[in-house]
């Protein structure tokens, strides 16, 4: 009889937002594989949870071809083997924007048992204090670094429904710089370091959020999330 894959959601900055479920879950299994290890022993250690872990990166593509990578061969060997395995990544909830669909994927296609233990996920963390109305959004991840980059802010602002995306500190001005000569009349929610010690909200039109943190410099690091609206 094969193992379960426990898809587990962990703190996107502060280690008490987690369920007990989770914590229970997480020390139960057989081995848990992160994103990370260094990352996540953070949050193990915290909990006191002593279970084994190994690493799990995104699968690369060559010359439009998937990669093989070995240890997702192993993972799901493992799991047909019998043993419990839970999947958390460096923060947040697997699969979204991260290697866990994957995993998924493949446990699925071998008819593993794929359980989730839900919690906290960056998105819907500043999608609850945006104030508007998000009965329909749309989510599309990080932004390219470079080509195709001035296609995604294309794609966001002509969508009638909001857009949210994570971005990176390295390009954040470039590209709010970007999204203000295509749409300066868009308005923004933007959320940094959500949950962590200098956790900030910031709301306005393209022009005052880019405003902003071009006279704040050293507000640009950490961890952001967008709502583009």
């Amino acid at each position: 009889m094969s193992g379960i894959l426990y898809i587990i959601a962990t703190p996107i900055g502060n280690l008490g937002d987690i369920t007990n479920r989770a914590i229970e879950t997480l020390g139960k299994v057989d081995l848990i594989v992160c994103e990370d290890t260094r990352t996540s022993r953070k949050l193990l250690d915290r909990y006191e949870i002593k279970t084994s872990t190994t690493s799990f990166y995104q699968i690369q593509r060559t010359g439009g071809a998937i990669k093989p990578v070995p240890k997702l061969d192993y993972l799901t060997e493992e799991l047909n083997s019998g043993k419990n395995i839970a999947l958390i990544t460096d923060a947040g909830t697997p699969g979204i924007s991260d290697p866990g669909n994957q995993l998924v994927a493949c446990a699925v296609e071998k008819s593993i048992a794929v359980i989730p233990i839900p919690g906290v996920s960056a998105l819907t963390t500043l999608a609850s204090v945006s104030g508007i109305d998000l009965t329909k959004f749309i989510f599309l991840g990080f932004p390219p670094h470079k080509k195709g980059r001035e296609t995604f802010f294309k794609e966001v602002v002509a969508q009638k429904y909001p857009v949210s995306y994570f971005e990176s500190p390295h390009r954040l001005v470039k590209n709010l710089e970007l999204l203000k000569s295509l749409a300066p009349e868009k308005k923004i929610i933007l959320g940094r370091e959500l949950t962590k010690m200098f956790e900030e909200i910031v709301r306005g039109n393209v022009s005052e959020v880019l405003g902003y943190f071009t006279e704040n410099k050293d507000k640009v690091k950490g961890e952001f999330v967008i709502i583009v609206y």
